[in-house]
């Protein structure tokens, strides 16, 4: 992935517009700041995702033109330690991507990904933790613990890739013991989630 672009929103997660919402004619049709939830996340970075409003419209904005919902929760409250303090909680580091498995480049980026458990009061406060947490000024994000399960049992491509990168920077015992488990993730959901993929870079050729 080139020029740090941030990582890869999953399906479900619920994400404010940072840009008004125009027609085919350029007329406003929705200001900034509308709540929406990733009903499509895109295979790779750069591309569009598409998001639905609670009316239930939906339309393809780029990952510059969105926020994560939970980050301005916790920015307005004022009660969720910040990222930097949830990096502390992380239990599984790895790289992914090119440098992953020998594909890379001298220009090609080191794209981190893994999980973070956060301790149970922060877990339980009114406001929560964030699904993911991630550094502004590199390819590195995190996903929270229970997080990560849901998306791993629904064979998201990109948990199953951190779950079986061969390149492991860090991993506590609970970590271990996650990796170790993780051939109970493989189902029947990867022939649809994998599909669209192969699909997708058959049009590239």
């Amino acid at each position: 992935m080139k020029g740090n672009l941030p990582p890869i929103l999953p399906v479900g997660t619920q994400v404010v517009t940072c840009c008004p919402i125009r027609d085919p004619y350029g007329r406003e049709i929705r200001p900034s700041g509308g709540v929406a939830v990733v009903v499509h996340a895109p295979l790779e970075a750069g591309q569009r995702y598409r998001i639905r409003f609670a009316d239930g419209e939906t339309v393809k904005l780029r990952r510059h033109d969105l926020r994560v919902l939970s980050h301005d929760q916790d920015a307005a409250l004022g009660e969720n330690p910040s990222s930097e303090d949830l990096f502390s909680h992380v239990i599984y580091r790895c790289v992914v991507g090119s440098r992953a498995f020998g594909l890379d480049e001298e220009s090609s980026d080191v794209d981190i990904r893994g999980v973070y458990l956060p301790p149970a009061h922060l877990q339980w406060s009114l406001t929560g933790v964030p699904d993911l947490i991630e550094r502004t000024d590199a390819d590195e994000c995190y996903w929270e613990l229970q997080r990560f399960l849901v998306l791993a049992l629904k064979a998201n491509p990109n948990i199953l890739e951190c779950l079986f990168t061969p390149k492991i920077e860090m991993a506590t015992s609970l970590g271990e013991e996650l990796r170790a488990i993780r051939r109970c993730f493989l189902s029947r959901f990867i022939h649809k989630t994998y599909n669209g993929y192969v699909l997708s870079q058959f049009k590239k050729l």
